[in-house]
């Protein structure tokens, strides 16, 4: 069956292709990791994003200083705020109190954009970072920043959590000249995971359950004054009132959060046609329990999918090409004989700036529980570098100023892994085996180094705090700076392997000689039967050998 796109889906694509709202965030609470860890994730998935490091230092202020306030998509300024006294310090988007604050757009209703507002949601994010140290007090700020000072943004689902906690909270304005935003914020069962994907994903509220659940005061009574919503409170969505599912929502969005579940409930599998995009089916939960724990690698893992092992797996049509790519050049809709088609968009997607998964680790002293797993472009194709977050320094590959989005950077992490990505796009099936062997190599021996930097920063941490820090300053910047190192080896060797579109040949790790020491001749792989039937079916007898 064809099914049309909603409007409100191609006005998304549309008018807000430019901004990051094509972001996942994947959240684990710390029964259902194998470590005991509480774990998010964030894929900043922007056109325009540069993949770099952001750092705040600690610092104190004295009374009476402004702060400005800068729209973190486009730069633009938005007002001042007062600054507090002291402020924490931050990496990326995780505090040195081991708080990590993510996101994803949904955008909503339209008309409850508040363009007179100061705080946009990137803002909310990194101000709120350098001012609360558990992910309750999180929710406090940034609920206190919108009510004082306007919301600006569009709709938004934030992941907050501490080393103790995980928190979904959705937040949207109110609208021109209506102060502030209508949200509710729900913690994540310590035994459960939950994802959300640019769709709002928040049902019914327990409302009496004053300990998990947070919200604000008119969140029903604004719904129904805006007509959103006339029914009993208890069979309030917040989903359904602010962001109704559409076409769109579910199968640019829902799904992405379906493939991540599935993986760990194989029940899951009864949403896949409301995911597919059938609105009057049962939604699925906010969160569920997992039929087995979770590492840092699952979490890392999942945010590399593409569908695999499902219909909408992106190898599996002609989009795909002849090396099985699962990436799909913008727009993501087209039009055929005056019907409108659009391509899956996965959680890993080509135009990612940054990728992570912070986790917090609550059996260390803050300044060494705390791992920022940072990866940068495609995080299919990145690498997860552990940065502490206490860390005094970023590491050069990842300097905000070492290249930039019109400038190339041999020593940026960024412009590295996407040239090896955009190499990697034009002849996929085969150059990710040897991707996946470096991306293995680095990773897996991180997962073998961690304990023992663990272990050695206590008992510098034991004596010396500072030391400690300036011990994790020193690793995080030395591994993230070699893996760029290699991945730029990685890089040079598959330009050599796949030059012309031919494979040269292996011998014990090394490319193959004839007698004479000259390049022995490559390997021709040309394509698959599938592929070169479908050059006849488009040829006819015009390629026939007669």
């Amino acid at each position: 069956m064809r099914t049309k796109l909603s409007f409100a889906f191609l006005a998304a694509v549309l008018l807000w292709g430019a901004e990051a709202i094509a972001c996942t965030g994947l959240l684990v609470g710390k029964k259902a990791s194998t470590d005991g860890s509480v774990m998010i994730s964030y894929a900043a998935d922007s056109h325009n994003l540069y993949g770099e490091l952001y750092r705040w230092p600690a610092a104190t202020y004295s009374k009476g200083t402004m702060l400005d306030v800068v729209e973190w998509d486009t730069g633009k300024p938005l007002g001042q705020i007062p600054q507090v006294e002291q402020t924490y310090s931050v990496v990326g988007n995780m505090n040195e109190y081991q708080l990590a604050i993510t996101e994803s757009t949904f955008g909503g209703r339209r008309e409850l954009r508040d363009t007179t507002g100061i705080m946009d949601y990137g803002s909310l994010i990194y101000i709120t970072l350098q001012r609360a140290k558990t992910a309750r007090e999180a929710i406090r700020v940034m609920t206190s920043l919108v009510e004082n000072y306007g919301y600006y943004s569009g709709g938004e689902t934030f992941s907050i959590a501490d080393k103790n906690e995980a928190w979904v909270m959705e937040m949207i304005g109110k609208g021109p000249g209506n102060k502030g935003a209508v949200w509710v914020a729900i913690r994540i069962p310590d035994d459960c995971i939950s994802a959300h994907a640019n769709q709002a994903r928040i049902q019914q509220i327990p409302f009496k359950d004053k300990e998990n659940c947070l919200y604000s005061p008119d969140v029903v009574s604004f719904a129904r004054e805006k007509g959103y919503f006339s029914g009993k409170d208890e069979d309030f969505s917040f989903a359904k009132a602010y962001c109704p599912y559409d076409f769109g929502g579910l199968r640019g969005c829902e799904a992405r959060v379906w493939s991540f579940f599935r993986k760990y409930d194989k029940s899951m599998d009864k949403y896949t046609d409301f995911v597919k995009g059938d609105p009057t089916l049962e939604p699925m939960p906010l969160y569920i329990k997992p039929d087995r724990k979770l590492s840092v690698q699952d979490v890392q893992d999942g945010m590399r999918d593409h569908y695999e092992g499902t219909d909408l797996c992106m190898t599996n049509d002609a989009g795909a090409g002849p090396y099985k790519v699962p990436y799909r050049w913008r727009p993501m809709t087209f039009e055929v004989d005056g019907e409108k088609y659009t391509n899956e968009r996965a959680i890993a997607t080509q135009q990612t700036a940054f990728v992570i998964v912070p986790q917090m680790r609550d059996w260390l002293p803050d300044a060494i529980g705390g791992i920022l797993w940072f990866g940068v472009d495609d995080a299919d194709m990145a690498v997860f570098n552990p940065l502490y977050s206490s860390i005094l320094d970023e590491p050069e590959c990842y300097r905000v100023g070492n290249g930039d989005m019109f400038n190339f950077s041999w020593t940026s992490a960024f412009w590295i892994h996407n040239w090896v990505a955009n190499m990697a796009y034009s002849k996929y099936s085969f150059m990710i085996e040897d991707i996946r062997k470096v991306q293995q190599e680095l990773e897996n021996g991180y997962q073998d180094l961690i304990p023992a930097i663990d272990k050695a920063a206590l008992e510098l941490y034991e004596k010396d705090p500072a030391e400690a820090r300036r011990f994790l300053t020193w690793f995080s910047a030395t591994t993230a700076n070699q893996a760029t190192e290699r991945w730029k080896k990685l890089g040079e060797y598959l330009i050599v392997k796949y030059i012309d579109g031919n494979v040269k040949k292996e011998e014990n790790g090394q490319f193959k000689c004839n007698a004479y020491g000259q390049p022995a001749s490559p390997d021709f792989p040309g394509y698959d039967e599938e592929y070169y039937r479908s050059i006849v079916n488009s040829t006819g007898d015009r390629l026939k050998v007669r």
